[in-house]
């Protein structure tokens, strides 16, 4: 190895394989090198019990196409108006409908989810016929799947460094080689030794505000998964030639409330398309008026329109409106997982009669829908006029603005109660640009040496998500980095 001035003098550890980010991507790389014969290690951000990204955190499917050709059908329909490589898009395909038996080959039992929904997001587009949602075991739900996922890991002593976050990639400033990462332990900075290659398995950027700016459009927004991915693999890569791709899409928008109490949002019940709880609410802008179809089921945040796909609008910041029949029938929160983080970080419990919450601010109050607008800074002549407009259309029996048709009640019953949600999404799906053997690569194309990534940090997904998807991904493409760094030629 040439010397570099980006080089430290000596190496805290060493393995053949860094793997960074313990999630689905980080264990089917670490599992598939082990099982080629390599050694590797596991730099993750979160603490032991906190640790498999969204993974954990999601609803614990991933996908398993049945057809090579739909897939590349499918995949390529849902990349819209935009162009992935078709040689990455049949990568991607050929090795999607390889996870089950995989999966099977290192211990697992695969089941496929046979509840509703069945799992095709966007049955009319081609090649759908190939989607299949599967799980881990007998049971789905939340953290089964992930729970296999953790003991592939464990059951081979493969090393994994908790609160271990990498901060930088090291680099050989002769070669252009990536050797090693820079992480910080114990509130130090240790240097990690690849000797054959980094894979970045380290997720996305949807608890960076400032990136959330400036590549999503949004004022801001939270999310329901994992607190910890901060767009550092998107930064790390940078810092080293690294091309970036699908900045502008994820996993949302939905509505959502966010408190400092918890680091993730509530998904509201009073908001969730398949509940109908007693009382009237509507959703209003800044200005005082409607914007959507507050229980429209979308796909993934994104809504149809004018023969395309569009994220669902969310000007901030947005009020959900309601009335005293609505605060009385029963908890807005019903606090059952989903996706979220309930299952790692505590979240305070919502009071049966939302009294807790009133107190504590997160719901305002008050008897005459003007003070209500007065309390949260809107019109209230504008406000009162919006939910005017909504009762008439409820008396007569159509939304003319927007079309809603579930829970479909006025707002009339006083006291009146505003909650201020905010965007939430699941995940960002840009990041760094891979290539179909999963190397990243420059804005020219060429792949910057021995550097590697998988999963949600650079998704091939760059339009339309399906469902399961992300997960189906990370084993695939964490399987084709882990044959690929495993073939480079050892460093000295």
């Amino acid at each position: 190895m040439e010397p570099s001035i980006n080089m430290p003098d000596t190496w805290d550890m060493e393995a053949d394989i860094i793997v960074v980010g313990f999630g689905a991507a980080g264990v089917a790389a670490a599992v598939t090198a082990h099982e080629l014969g390599a050694d590797a290690l596991i730099l993750e951000k979160a603490p032991e019990g906190q640790e498999g990204g969204n993974t954990r955190v999601a609803g614990q499917g991933y996908l398993n196409t049945s057809s090579a050709d739909s897939a590349i059908a499918y995949l390529t329909a849902l990349c819209g108006p935009y162009t992935v490589p078709e040689t990455m898009i049949r990568v991607w395909a050929d090795e999607m409908g390889k996870n089950n038996d995989w999966l099977t080959s290192v211990g697992g039992d695969p089941q496929e989810h046979q509840h509703p929904p069945m799992g095709i997001e966007f049955p009319d587009l081609p090649g759908s016929d190939c989607v299949h949602k599967f799980h881990d075991g007998p049971t789905y739900g939340y953290s089964y799947t992930w729970f296999r996922f953790e003991s592939l890991v464990k059951e081979r002593s493969i090393r994994v460094c908790y609160e271990t976050p990498g901060r930088s990639l090291i680099q050989n400033g002769a070669t252009g080689e990536i050797v090693g990462v820079r992480a910080e332990q114990d509130g130090r900075e240790i240097c990690v030794k690849a000797r054959k290659g980094v894979v970045l398995t380290c997720g996305g950027f949807e608890n960076n505000q400032q990136m959330i700016q400036d590549y999503l459009g949004l004022p801001y927004c939270y999310t329901s998964g994992s607190p910890y991915n901060e767009g550092d693999g998107v930064s790390m890569a940078m810092a080293v030639g690294a091309d970036l791709w699908h900045m502008n899409n994820f996993a949302g928008p939905s509505m959502a409330l966010k408190v400092p109490d918890c680091p993730t949002t509530f998904s509201m019940q009073a908001l969730h398309y398949s509940k109908e709880p007693a009382g009237g609410m509507i959703v209003v802008g800044p200005d005082g008026r409607r914007f959507t179809d507050e229980k429209f089921k979308t796909r993934h945040g994104k809504i149809p329109g004018n023969g395309t796909w569009k994220a669902m609008p969310t000007p901030c910041p947005m009020h959900m409106i309601f009335d005293d029949t609505m605060m009385s029938s029963g908890p807005l929160y019903d606090g059952e997982p989903s996706h979220g983080w309930t299952q790692v970080v505590e979240r305070p419990e919502w009071s049966d009669d939302n009294s807790a919450e009133l107190k504590k601010g997160w719901i305002k109050k008050s008897d005459t829908l003007a003070g209500l607008a007065e309390s949260i800074g809107i019109d209230p002549g504008v406000l009162t006029d919006s939910v005017e407009r909504w009762n008439r259309d409820v008396d007569a029996g159509a939304d003319t603005e927007f079309g809603r048709t579930l829970m479909f009640e006025g707002v009339r019953q006083g006291p009146f109660y505003a909650m201020e949600l905010s965007p939430s999404m699941l995940n960002t799906q840009g990041g760094p640009r891979r290539n179909e053997k999963a190397q990243i690569v420059r804005p020219d194309g060429a792949p910057i040496p021995r550097l590697y990534s998988a999963g949600e940090l650079g998704s091939i997904y760059s339009y339309l998500y399906q469902g399961t998807g992300n997960i189906g991904e990370c084993l695939a493409f964490g399987r084709i980095a882990a044959r690929n760094v495993v073939a480079e030629t050892p460093l000295n």
